[in-house]
């Protein structure tokens, strides 16, 4: 079997790519079949940009995509400077990777060195005929601002992250930390598994 992942993220295709493999599914990637497209990001929250792009790409492809988006939501931060479904684009302008770690440092500097956040994740799995929806979150974690040195290519703001029960950036988290988090990555592969 075969899914389109309508991501340029390279992170994301490689966290769930090879999970994905393990129960015969082939994950295809926006630059594997060449396609040129940008969906114009316009929800509300992370399960219609995940919409958005699934449908978009699927429209383009006739393959069964999968679309995912993460919100970002700091509680320190007013309504007006909350990322929202604009994590990586400030002030209208598309942030490198090295461009968010400098902006959301800055942001942590300016609200007393460290920031109390949450991802929420949306994903649509979108074939032609039905849209089937799932959703998650990742709490509990601050940002401070001293970088880790260590990048994950995609997931910049992993190395401003920290989780509390280990004391560790985001980056340097080993399997058994990660299973300490809130969400298990295994219930998003059953989801995609059970759904396409």
């Amino acid at each position: 079997m075969k899914v389109l992942f309508a991501t340029t993220n390279p992170a994301k295709i490689k966290k769930y790519a090879e999970k994905l493999k393990e129960r015969n599914i082939e994950v295809l990637t926006i630059k594997d079949l060449g396609i040129n497209i940008k969906p114009e990001e316009t929800g509300k929250n992370a399960i219609e940009n995940a919409y958005i792009k699934a449908k978009a790409y699927y429209d383009e492809t006739k393959i069964t995509t999968i679309g995912m988006d993460n919100n970002l939501y700091i509680e320190e931060l007013p309504d007006e400077k909350q990322p929202g479904t604009h994590v990586r684009r400030i002030n209208g302008k598309e942030l490198n990777d090295d461009e968010m770690i400098e902006y959301y440092c800055n942001l942590v500097n300016e609200y007393g060195g460290r920031l109390t956040a949450k991802w929420i994740y949306g994903m649509v799995i979108y074939d032609g005929k039905e849209t089937k929806e799932y959703s998650w979150s990742k709490s509990h974690f601050y940002f401070i601002n001293r970088p880790c040195e260590k990048r994950n290519p995609g997931y910049p703001l992993d190395s401003i992250s920290i989780m509390p029960e280990c004391n560790k950036y985001f980056v340097d988290l080993t399997e058994e930390d990660k299973n300490k988090e809130n969400y298990k990555e295994d219930d998003v592969i059953d989801f995609i598994v059970n759904n396409i």
